[in-house]
């Protein structure tokens, strides 16, 4: 299966052709759809076949690639049926905003992740910190690194060159995939470089307007920074 959303995330849509079918969903030969994982929620849109618009509420990765989950009253595509894969694009650029935000707090906050989840309107890092953390002073560095309008790139290195600079994984309850080979990294040039598996915008600038909404206590040395979009 083509994965086209890691060299392009602003590809909203794709024809393609009907692989499998099952109880996890419909399974194409490509697709544009982002399925859940590392923090970042899975994908909705439509699905078209023969002229017929199917709801897609769902996208996850099980195994042998991805699977498109339809809504229930949905009429059931046969493999080897071309469709049309088009995603909720509204959606998926707010994600696509605070994904990119997050990458900006770990720039902002020099402590390791333990945790952290993403949605369509807000998103939350928790970071390995023992001490208070003030708000303010987070959400100002935060905007100031945004403002610096940094442009977004991806390149790939293999497990060894990953293995051999273990400071690029921040985060350390989700551990870059492995086993194929190669891992992607996303780097804002000059402010943040770490694998990343998620989709992305092309600049920092680009995320627009955020705000630190909360910091939380979780645990004797785990802070939790809360962000959302201000528009």
């Amino acid at each position: 299966m083509a994965e086209l959303f890691k060299e392009d995330s602003y590809r909203q849509h794709c024809e393609t052709t009907i692989t499998a079918v099952d109880d996890r969903g419909v399974q194409t030969a490509d697709t544009v759809f982002y399925a859940t994982g590392g923090g970042q929620p899975g994908d909705t849109g439509t699905l078209t076949v023969s002229g017929l618009e199917c709801a897609i509420i769902g996208t996850v990765r099980d195994g042998d690639g991805i699977w498109h989950q339809l809504a229930e009253d949905s009429s059931q595509p046969v493999v080897g049926d071309t469709v049309t894969l088009q995603i909720d694009w509204a959606r998926r650029h707010r994600i696509m905003r605070l994904h990119s935000a997050l990458h900006m707090l770990c720039a902002t906050v020099p402590a390791p992740v333990t945790g952290g989840s993403i949605q369509s309107d807000r998103a939350r890092l928790d970071f390995d910190l023992p001490e208070p953390i003030d708000k303010d002073t987070v959400n100002a560095k935060l905007q100031a690194v945004i403002a610096q309008n940094a442009p977004m790139q991806t390149r790939w290195i293999t497990d060894a060159e990953l293995d051999a600079q273990p400071e690029l994984v921040r985060t350390l309850s989700v551990q870059p995939p492995r086993g194929s080979g190669q891992v992607r990294l996303v780097e804002f040039v000059g402010v943040d470089l770490q694998p990343c598996g998620g989709t992305h915008v092309a600049s920092t600038g680009e995320i627009g307007p955020v705000r630190v909404q909360k910091i939380e206590k979780k645990g004797r040395q785990n802070r939790r920074i809360t962000v959302v979009l201000e528009d």
